[in-house]
């Protein structure tokens, strides 16, 4: 079965940003992205949400969020829910970064509830996938990165065809270092696989990103791969001439 799927392109700000700064970021996407022919979407830091939702009000960028609480209310100081972001218009949200990972102790099955807190609020989950270049070495990227989708999978499977994969090779952020189109899309084809054991009807129309030093110079060979549905774009998408090649590539 061929499905036309849109690319999606996603944008993570990470901790950057100011009131000044964002607006003159999503001004400039907003001008030179006109109707782009993938789906848009800018990951803000919490503090910005209403700005950015005010600013791409009416557009064809979408807002998204970073990170997400997997309660749904409560005495959880710092956190957001996921009826909260929905409250702001937020129609993606990040679950499971890598950073997540590593600096704040997130684990596989935390990672999975903070999926199904969004997916229960007709949000999409971005869910990060990936490996450390230690464990690349030693051989064991497709243990690490289908142990991580399949608790995924575990608790959401029921509505499997509603979440994005990311796959971000930890080795390869912020690195200047990107696996090579070939690598990327040995991974993608297999958490392809394993979606499609999950739920053959739908893995072919689940759209797994890249998020490893994404580019405007390599993202077109990257989004070529078979397996590579769009971006998940870091460093590349605080700069609008940078981030609106890489949306024009992916069409």
């Amino acid at each position: 079965m061929t499905m036309t799927k849109k690319k999606l392109i996603a944008g993570n700000w990470k901790m950057n940003g100011s009131l000044a700064a964002n607006e003159a970021l999503v001004k400039a996407l907003l001008q030179g992205a006109g109707a782009p022919a993938c789906d848009v979407a800018l990951c803000v830091p919490a503090p910005y949400l209403a700005q950015v939702q005010s600013l791409v009000a009416s557009s064809s960028l979408a807002l998204g969020a970073q990170d997400v609480s997997a309660h749904p209310q409560g005495a959880f100081t710092g956190e957001q829910s996921a009826v909260m972001l929905k409250d702001f218009g937020v129609r993606y949200a990040i679950v499971g970064h890598s950073e997540r990972r590593q600096y704040h102790g997130e684990t596989d099955e935390g990672v999975a509830a903070k999926a199904a807190a969004v997916l229960a609020n007709g949000i999409m989950p971005i869910v990060c996938v990936g490996e450390t270049l230690a464990q690349r070495d030693a051989g064991q990227t497709e243990e690490v990165v289908k142990r991580q989708l399949a608790a995924i999978i575990h608790v959401n499977g029921h509505c499997i065809s509603e979440i994005v994969v990311a796959y971000e090779p930890i080795w390869a952020i912020g690195t200047g270092k990107t696996a090579t189109p070939a690598q990327a899309q040995a991974v993608h084809a297999l958490l392809r696989a394993q979606l499609h054991h999950a739920a053959s009807e739908h893995a072919a129309g689940i759209r797994i990103l890249y998020g490893g030093s994404m580019n405007a110079a390599n993202a077109a060979e990257l989004l070529g791969q078979p397996d590579i549905d769009g971006g998940l774009i870091g460093g590349a998408s605080l700069k609008a001439a940078d981030f609106l090649q890489i949306i024009a590539a992916a069409a």
